[in-house]
């Protein structure tokens, strides 16, 4: 006997019903009688696994504008964590070379991980700047001090990207596998899906479009953070940008003068 709920089995796998979009975009798509149908914009519909090697590529970058700082702004030994990032980094590229098709438990737990560590590496080498800047101990050169706040900027950048990308909506993994449509970023594509090419779906250069202008003009932009993790994450993000940039300028001016 038939469900009642099972396809037709005309329907194309990238057809929905109301029921499968949420509220607020319901009515941009025309979705308004019940047993309605019409293509679904890839962010809401099972896609290819996303290409690793953008992320990778931002990693490698971090880790070595990381190991462009001296020890006194690191955490420990400046190469301990920048290695323990690239271990975290080989081990999931491994698992998924290039594109992101095998899914374990196991390897979540590593992704989240490399975000901790470059979040906790990044912010702990922010404060060990801010606290030189305020006691007088930082470099007298505005050259060194440019550079060195320039370098935890980039980490910032990269590392909130990352951190962005990894919990929108469950991870990559979950976007691409449509398990959650209730997004934690809604991006403009999202909201005007009427001007919007129904291919597309956020990929890691749009998080790291967030995060780059979070941390320059220190408040969402034209991507609006809905759930609160997400918004702490933004906070939290543009309080490091914020201090970093304030201090390091106002450091090496003075030193230019």
């Amino acid at each position: 006997m038939t469900s009642l709920d099972a396809e037709p089995p005309d329907t194309p796998p990238t057809a929905g019903r109301p029921a499968d979009v949420p509220v607020f975009m319901r009515h941009r798509l025309g979705l308004t009688h019940p047993g309605e149908r019409l293509p679904l914009p890839a962010w809401l519909r099972q896609t290819d696994g996303e290409n690793r090697l953008p992320v990778a590529a931002a990693v490698v970058l971090a880790a070595a504008a990381q190991l462009a700082l001296p020890e006194a702004l690191t955490l420990g030994p400046r190469w301990v964590m920048p290695a323990i990032e690239l271990v975290l980094l080989v081990a999931l590229s491994i698992a998924n070379p290039v594109r992101l098709q095998r899914e374990h438990p196991l390897l979540r737990v590593v992704a989240l991980a490399l975000v901790v560590c470059l979040i906790v590496a990044n912010t702990g080498s922010a404060a060990l700047l801010i606290r030189s800047l305020l006691n007088g101990h930082s470099s007298n050169s505005a050259r060194t001090l440019i550079g060195n706040g320039a370098a935890i900027y980039l980490t910032n950048i990269v590392a909130f990207a990352l951190c962005y990308w990894e919990l929108d909506r469950d991870g990559p993994f979950s976007r691409a596998q449509a398990r959650n449509n209730v997004p934690d970023f809604l991006f403009p594509q999202m909201a005007t899906p009427e001007v919007t090419d129904r291919d597309w779906e956020p990929y890691f250069f749009d998080y790291l479009y967030v995060s780059f202008t979070n941390a320059t003009a220190f408040s969402p932009t034209d991507t609006m953070p809905l759930s609160r993790w997400a918004k702490l994450a933004m906070m939290a993000q543009s309080i490091v940008a914020l201090a970093t940039i304030g201090l390091v300028i106002a450091r090496a001016v003075n030193v230019l003068k």
